[in-house]
């Protein structure tokens, strides 16, 4: 019976994978309707600026960002300088029990950017490290309280942090969990802040769904503020297709776990670096969390970091006992990793130097203009707003859902040469901050012409 099984599945395997160029056959591509890639590839070489390029030299307007992080352009000089003399000079030191120069730099640099007293800086490699190390933060520092009980966490429908298990925990997405199990137990989710019937077509934050962070009470009084250490949402949902918060939704949330003593966690891993307008989207909104999680923008998507930025309080809880002795059992190897670090501080640079935050706020308008005009085309059931970035929902096909997105993507690439996200049958659009006014139009010129030609 075990040789039936072995042999049958490597047919299957030989079956399924006949059609795949050799030369694209060994990589299991994160996030990706793998055959159909490998049959039709979309193949990038290059980058510069507001463009990638195929191998075949073939310009493809970037209007996702990368991966809503290259948000001070592609291979910027200064930060390729920055990387390659790094490179030269240090290629790793460890931040276990020793440092480097950099890392210490570039932390005191986010932790002035971030607003309040969020002045410690975590680093790691990734949002979904930052996710779960603020987690982690959270249930040590409710610990070394004395308050060990407090170990739930709440996170909200529709929200994404990452897919490492405390991320996907907290996460909204059904997708990213369904298949692993139980992860994080003790987790609790806020219903989702959309309502297409209410807040369909806004610009910026919708007037409706303040009231929606009332049902933090509700989880309270369900199970007791003694028990619950942190919530953690997404100021604006990026990964479900540019959800906003509403007006007041934000502020009211913080107001409650005031009310109750509990940790509040922004996830600023898309708003941060200038998305949204400023550094980080609690300046926008003028709520200070107890937390900020932040990666992607924070080196341009050069080299990966992540990291979180805690406030005094929750650090200097850890900061007794003997000296000696470690204060907080968890790191990663490449923590602060001297090239991001470099790339980090580069980045932070151009970001000062070109004032890319505030020309960001500044082009919201235009920016907000553009998309809109894509409203009353065939299948838009939707488009939202909020800083620099858009979320358009196409209408599903009855027997394929996901397909009209897909077939959207495909064309947008081979068709019009622009890149932009899909999420089921939305589109995302999110440039980099360097994107100018005529770029705009182009931008939804052509996202125009893809939804105008899908069947």
């Amino acid at each position: 019976m075990r040789q039936q099984t072995e042999a049958h599945m490597a047919q299957a395997q030989k079956t399924s994978t006949a059609a795949i160029p050799n030369d694209l056959a060994g990589f299991w591509m994160p996030f990706t309707a793998n055959r159909a890639f490998k049959a039709r590839p979309r193949l990038i070489a290059r980058a510069k600026d507001m463009h990638y390029y195929t191998p075949e030299g073939r310009a493809i307007l970037d209007g996702a960002a990368g991966l809503w992080c290259t948000n001070a352009g592609h291979n910027r000089d200064s930060i390729v300088a920055a990387i390659q003399a790094q490179a030269a000079e240090l290629d790793f030191a460890p931040t276990f029990q020793f440092g480097h120069p950099r890392a210490f730099e570039l932390a005191n640099r986010i932790a002035a950017l971030a607003p309040g007293d969020l002045d410690s800086v975590f680093f790691c490699n990734s949002g979904s490290e930052a996710a779960d190390t603020a987690l982690k933060i959270a249930l040590a520092y409710w610990n070394a309280r004395g308050q060990a009980q407090r170990v739930r966490c709440v996170g909200r429908e529709r929200g994404y942090h990452g897919v490492g298990f405390g991320g996907m925990a907290v996460g909204g997405l059904a997708n990213n969990r369904k298949a692993f199990g139980v992860m994080l137990p003790g987790v609790d989710h806020l219903a989702s802040t959309y309502n297409r019937e209410q807040q369909a077509f806004s610009r910026g934050e919708p007037d409706w769904g303040a009231h929606l962070a009332d049902e933090l009470e509700r989880i309270v009084a369900l199970h007791s503020d003694t028990t619950i250490a942190a919530v953690i949402v997404e100021p604006m949902a990026g990964s479900t297709a540019v959800l906003p918060a509403p007006k007041g939704y934000l502020q009211r949330l913080r107001a409650i776990c005031d009310k109750y003593g509990i940790l509040l966690i922004f996830d600023e891993v898309i708003t941060g670096f200038g998305r949204l307008g400023h550094a980080f989207a609690a300046e926008r909104y003028g709520v200070v969390p107890d937390m900020i999680t932040f990666a992607k923008g924070v080196t341009s998507g050069s080299v990966p970091m992540g990291g979180v930025i805690v406030r005094k309080e929750i650090h200097d809880a850890f900061m007794h006992g003997p000296e000696h002795v470690v204060e907080f059992f968890h790191g990663y190897t490449y923590s602060a990793h001297p090239l991001a670090c470099a790339a980090g501080l580069a980045a932070l640079d151009l970001y000062r130097d070109e004032d890319l935050f505030a020309r960001a706020k500044k082009i919201e308008p235009a920016w907000y203009d553009a998309a809109m005009s894509l409203k009353g085309l065939p299948n838009v059931l939707d488009i939202r707003c909020v800083g620099l970035t858009a979320g358009i929902d196409l209408a599903s096909k009855p027997d394929a859902v996901g397909k009209r997105g897909y077939e959207a993507m495909e064309r947008g690439f081979h068709d019009e040469s622009i890149m932009f996200r899909i999420v089921g049958d939305s589109i995302a659009v999110t440039p980099p901050l360097i994107v100018s006014e005529s770029q705009i139009g182009e931008i939804f010129d052509k996202v125009g012409r893809v939804i105008k030609a899908l069947a």
